[in-house]
């Protein structure tokens, strides 16, 4: 057993060095982009390069009974040029989502918006996002990054949610994996935000976090249920059979009704675990990513946790089969 964890340990380390290094080849990116077998691949998990070629699937998961959150690509950036254009990148979709009627709910990266050049540069582009969403009365979410940023997030969606007061909303997430995850649940839950729960797909020193699976996905139910016991309007963001299954087992047993959650899953992953949760009545959430960077998005997606490349692969042979007559 120490031996295959061994050898296991090996290979997952040389995939991700693999992975990083292919995420960072920005000639391969060019390659992949207009490679005939990339596309449909890529056309999978992401809903377009631009915001008019990815509306379509965003009409499409509205009319099929989906609800919707836009992810406009990109990472850190190391300008303030970049940080500035990702930021108007989201203001100027805002008022296309409303005026085609659909959801105004986009989800932000924080080092996408200059949380690594200046807090003074983070905090205008996002107030600049919260301001637009207000407007509309829409919802954003800021994601959660790797655990040296939990603060920071949770500093700044403190600051500046009054911005949203009375007009729409402004949420944040939260990574079972995390020791301290519990305490900051409780915490939110105080303040009345709203939390996504996701598992954490980072990796992180076992000082900070569970280094065992297992104690990750104890950690994620245990906290989704005081979310959906006490929080509001919680996000319960997982492609787990067995967890959605506990969820819907819980909410039962409470009398939880599908008005008072939401399941969230990723564009193209599960689509047949999420069009059985939609048959049964439950609410579920697509998070539709679009952009021209989706090479080093997707890449780095995989060599974030290697075990991703079998888990994506697993997941479109289960809705291969499940669709079979």
């Amino acid at each position: 057993m120490r031996i295959r964890k061994a050898i296991g340990g090996v290979v997952e380390r040389a995939m991700r060095v693999v992975l990083l290094w292919l995420a960072r080849r920005r000639f391969i990116g060019r390659f992949a982009r207009w490679m005939p077998l990339s596309r449909p691949i890529v056309a999978r998990f992401v809903a377009g390069e631009t915001l008019e070629a990815a509306l379509p699937a965003i009409e499409r998961l509205r009319a099929a009974g989906f609800r919707t959150t836009v992810d406009i690509l990109g990472e850190a950036v190391s300008s303030e040029a970049a940080a500035r254009s990702a930021a108007t990148g989201y203001v100027a979709a805002i008022p296309v989502l409303e005026a085609r009627g659909l959801e105004v709910n986009v989800s932000i990266k924080l080092s996408q918006m200059g949380l690594g050049l200046s807090p003074e540069l983070v905090r205008e582009n996002v107030a600049r996002i919260l301001t637009a969403a207000s407007a509309e009365q829409g919802f954003v979410r800021i994601d959660m990054e790797d655990h040296t940023t939990t603060d920071a997030t949770l500093a700044l969606w403190r600051e500046l949610r009054p911005l949203m007061a009375g007009s729409g909303d402004v949420g944040v997430v939260l990574q079972a994996a995390l020791r301290r995850t519990p305490a900051d649940a409780e915490e939110l839950i105080a303040a009345g935000g709203r939390v996504r729960l996701c598992k954490g797909a980072y990796r992180e020193p076992a000082t900070v976090a569970h280094p065992v699976k297992a104690d990750v996905d104890a950690a994620y139910v245990a906290i989704m249920k005081r979310l959906l016991d006490a929080g509001v309007y919680p996000a319960i963001a997982t492609h787990d059979d067995r967890i959605v299954d506990e969820a819907i087992a819980y909410a039962r047993e409470r009398a939880i009704g599908p008005e008072r959650f939401e399941f969230q899953m990723l564009f193209g992953v599960r689509r047949d675990l999420q069009e059985r949760l939609l048959r049964e009545g439950w609410t579920v959430r697509i998070y539709v990513p679009l952009g021209s960077q989706w090479y080093p998005y997707f890449m780095r997606r995989l060599a974030e946790r290697p075990a991703n490349v079998v888990f994506l692969a697993a997941s479109v042979w289960r809705e291969g089969r499940s669709r079979k007559p």
